[in-house]
């Protein structure tokens, strides 16, 4: 998946996350960023990767975000691995 691909869905995501209150403020709290963060940071593929690698965490978001925009749950990660530092590190 090339980069800008991987950017459009974490964007697509970032607006799924918002329109949910309750969840954008669960990862409001976990990632230490404030709404104006959020909008200053839409763009950054750092900021972007963080909002796939937080619906990754728990299976009910990433199904969710999937089901509401007909996007595969493999897609998802395979979009975090194409933004830089999304890379899956092997210890082995």
């Amino acid at each position: 998946m090339q980069q800008e691909t991987a950017q459009s869905l974490a964007q697509d995501a970032l607006i799924w996350l918002a329109s949910d209150e309750d969840l954008l403020g669960v990862f409001l709290n976990a990632s230490g960023f404030d709404p104006a963060m959020v909008r200053e940071s839409a763009d950054s593929p750092d900021f972007l990767r963080a909002v796939l690698e937080f619906l990754l965490m728990d299976d009910r978001w990433i199904l969710g975000f999937s089901e509401a925009t007909q996007t595969p749950p493999e897609r998802v990660l395979e979009a975090r691995r194409a933004l830089p530092g999304g890379a899956e590190v092997h210890w082995t």
